[in-house]
């Protein structure tokens, strides 16, 4: 079956093409350059591109594509878990376009469309594992038992891992996204530059808290001139403490399930130094560790059709009373 997936939960406007596993066009349309001068996401902004953006994408997905809307045979969107105003443009969307075309809708939650990204990369990935989730909106462990099939195991208790990268690159002056920043310019600097602290790290939760991390850094360099900064050391720094928390509490988390593979995926997936962690600390304990492939790992909308064609094969469809939820339970969605 030919899916179409639109993604519109934060600043990305997405529509992609899915048949079968293969992904036949993925279309996105960033706001990042649009963002970069407040050093983070304007909702309203956001909202008001997506409306802007999403007939562009969509219609760009079927035409790089070679097909046409009378060629698909469902429509899978993401309604739940997001900025509201974002979630509710892309869920307008789905539906005018489901009963215009007499098609199936399938709602998906966000972050199962991000469980999906490495499984449609790898799709012979293990079932059952864990997946990480991390990006500048959520840091989530969920152990994926089979597909559709989830327990959360834990959660951001504050500030999201890609959130707290963000501030930090913010106050540095380094950059938005801060992600990206902060791990271009690390490479440079001496991880063991500033012993700062990695929250919870010891902790048998496996929920997540950066706020205290970020507070750290600021108190430390709060009133500096920005050339007495060493910014390199700071960033190394901040970042090996980050990642050694994402990384510690993904393995312990494998270990209390017995699963022989972890997947990574969100836009944090995209970091340099927690790819090599994952790498060096899986290969010595006897992990596989999985990445999305390059395209999928920041928000797209072929992870909510390869999400969406698996709900199908369930049974599950949603009405066209579907509305858009910006929080909610990862096990809710049925």
């Amino acid at each position: 079956m030919l899916i179409l997936g639109l993604e519109t939960s934060c600043d990305e406007t997405a529509a992609a093409l899915v048949e079968d596993g293969a992904v036949l066009s993925n279309i996105v349309s960033s706001q990042i350059d649009l963002h970069a001068m407040y050093g983070g996401v304007v909702p309203e902004v956001a909202s008001r591109k997506h409306v802007e953006a999403i007939g562009y994408v969509i219609r760009e997905a079927f035409e790089s594509a070679g097909k046409t809307p009378s060629d698909i045979g469902a429509i899978a969107v993401s309604a739940r878990y997001g900025l509201i105003g974002s979630l509710m443009v892309g869920v307008s969307a789905a539906k005018s376009l489901a009963y215009a075309l007499d098609v199936p809708l399938v709602g998906i939650h966000h972050i199962e469309g991000h469980i999906f990204a490495p499984i449609l990369s790898h799709p012979a990935i293990p079932l059952p594992h864990v997946c990480l989730t991390v990006s500048g909106g959520h840091t989530m462990l969920v152990y994926v038992k089979d597909l559709c099939q989830y327990q959360v195991m834990g959660n951001t208790l504050d500030d999201a891992a890609g959130e707290a990268f963000d501030k930090i690159a913010k106050f540095l002056n380094i950059g938005f996204p801060g992600g990206p920043a902060i791990d271009r310019l690390s490479r440079r600097g001496d991880p063991a530059a500033f012993n700062m602290p990695r929250p919870m790290i010891n902790s048998r939760s496996l929920d997540f808290s950066f706020s205290g991390l970020k507070t750290c850094v600021v108190n430390m360099f709060r009133g500096k001139q920005q050339d007495a900064i060493p910014l390199p050391d700071i960033a190394a720094s901040f970042q090996e403490a980050i990642v050694d928390v994402l990384v510690s509490k993904a393995v312990r988390a494998a270990e209390r399930k017995g699963v022989t593979a972890i997947s990574v995926t969100g836009g944090v997936s995209s970091n340099q130094r927690l790819r090599e962690v994952f790498e060096q600390t899986c290969g010595q304990i006897g992990l596989e560790v999985f990445f999305p492939s390059p395209d999928l790992r920041t928000d797209n909308a072929a992870m909510v059709a390869a999400a969406g064609a698996a709900r199908l094969e369930r049974g599950e469809a949603s009405g066209l009373d579907l509305n858009a939820v910006p929080t909610a339970p990862l096990e809710s969605i049925r």
